[in-house]
């Protein structure tokens, strides 16, 4: 397996990162987080101008790229630069549902996302879940030629700036299984749907989201009818890929940070870097993020294999870059001080985005326990 970027991706990583440090520094995130969509507009169709958006998608959905590398590429450089625009959820999850699952009429909306012209959100995870997959309660009937959704969903990250909502319901079988879960394209200012809306501590916004007795025609429904596990358990794996690259990103800036620090602040006429205590701290957790790239690299290698081997490396990724993360979040803050701690100062935000995109679709002991039933599976 050949672990080098190819050209078109190098040009990609490069003019992305050029971008994002002229265009987003500490002040423009903040200023973002106050806002109330939680993300920027004018930022939003400059990343789907400069083709990062496209990046995403293979050449038969409408970009040019679409791979576990593409991915991972485009991620590792949004968490160095602690993007928090909803690129994951409107076009690796929910675009990446549509133009897996969507008909002629829906595949338009795949074309618009590129664009950079909507938004779009997941609505699955439900307050009783955990990070169970299977876990939908949320209810579809069909009734004279239509459907009717009622139920309630928790933490739908980008809700409110969402011009569509990609929401599963069941149409058959119990809570909790496999079989009979559907989804369905859902605009986010249909009647019966209600949101309550609220900023992230990893940035950006999510809302609780309440349907009450939603008609949708019966063309809303995206993909076969129950056919709606396999596709997000396919499109969660892309997602881990993008978390886990997304983390090593900020790890890389949040290590660079405090390599700064440490050859600036002084202490008895002397920089801090210069003790050798600290040296070896820092040491350590170089050693660690070389470990949890190695295990991203892999991840992304093996994303477009099948489910079992796919599954197995994104599993080990995610606990990796979980128990990683949590190391290089603390250690940069304690080696910072109290600076680290305000919001003015970038390895704040960075050091909460770290910690947050653990508990995102599984945190590390969920994921550890993923691995383990996979590898007692495979032998």
């Amino acid at each position: 397996m050949n672990f080098d970027l190819t050209e078109e991706q190098q040009m990609l990583q490069d003019t992305l990162r050029r971008f994002l440090a002229d265009r987003y520094d500490t002040g423009v995130r903040n200023a973002i987080l106050e806002s109330d969509l939680g993300y920027s507009p004018d930022i939003w169709r400059q990343l789907a101008e400069l083709g990062v958006i496209g990046a995403l998608f293979t050449e038969e959905q409408g970009g040019f790229g679409g791979s576990g590398f593409d991915i991972a590429t485009v991620f590792e450089e949004l968490g160095r630069a602690g993007v928090v625009e909803p690129v994951l959820d409107t076009a690796i999850i929910g675009g990446g549902l549509i133009a897996s699952l969507g008909d002629d009429a829906q595949i338009p909306l795949v074309e618009a996302v590129i664009a950079g012209e909507i938004q779009l959100a997941l609505a699955h995870g439900e307050a009783s879940a955990r990070y169970d997959l299977e876990h939908v309660a949320t209810r579809a009937e069909e009734r004279d030629g239509e459907i009717l959704l009622t139920g309630r969903k928790a933490v739908v990250v980008n809700a409110e700036a969402a011009d569509y909502l990609i929401v599963s319901a069941r149409e058959s079988g119990p809570v909790g299984s496999r079989e009979g879960i559907s989804l369905f394209v859902v605009p986010r200012d249909a009647e019966g749907v209600s949101l309550l809306g609220y900023p992230l501590v990893g940035g950006g916004r999510a809302a609780e989201v309440v349907l009450e007795g939603v008609r949708l025609p019966a063309t809303a429904r995206l993909g076969a009818v129950g056919a709606g596990y396999d596709a997000l358990h396919e499109r969660l794996a892309a997602a881990h890929v993008a978390l886990s690259a997304e983390a090593l990103g900020a790890m890389e800036s949040a290590t660079a940070l405090t390599r700064d620090y440490l050859m600036t602040r002084k202490q008895f006429g002397r920089a801090i870097g210069t003790f050798q205590a600290l040296q070896h701290r820092f040491a350590d957790l170089l050693v660690e993020m070389e470990q949890a790239r190695s295990a991203v690299i892999l991840a992304a290698g093996h994303l477009e294999d099948s489910a079992p081997a796919r599954d197995l490396n994104t599993a080990a990724a995610r606990n990796l870059i979980g128990r990683v993360g949590r190391l290089v979040a603390e250690d940069t803050i304690q080696l910072h001080g109290g600076i680290a701690m305000t919001q003015e100062y970038e390895l704040a935000h960075i050091a909460k985005r770290i910690l947050m995109t653990d508990h995102r679709f599984g945190d590390a002991d969920y994921h550890l326990e993923r691995f383990v039933a996979l590898s007692g599976a495979a032998a």
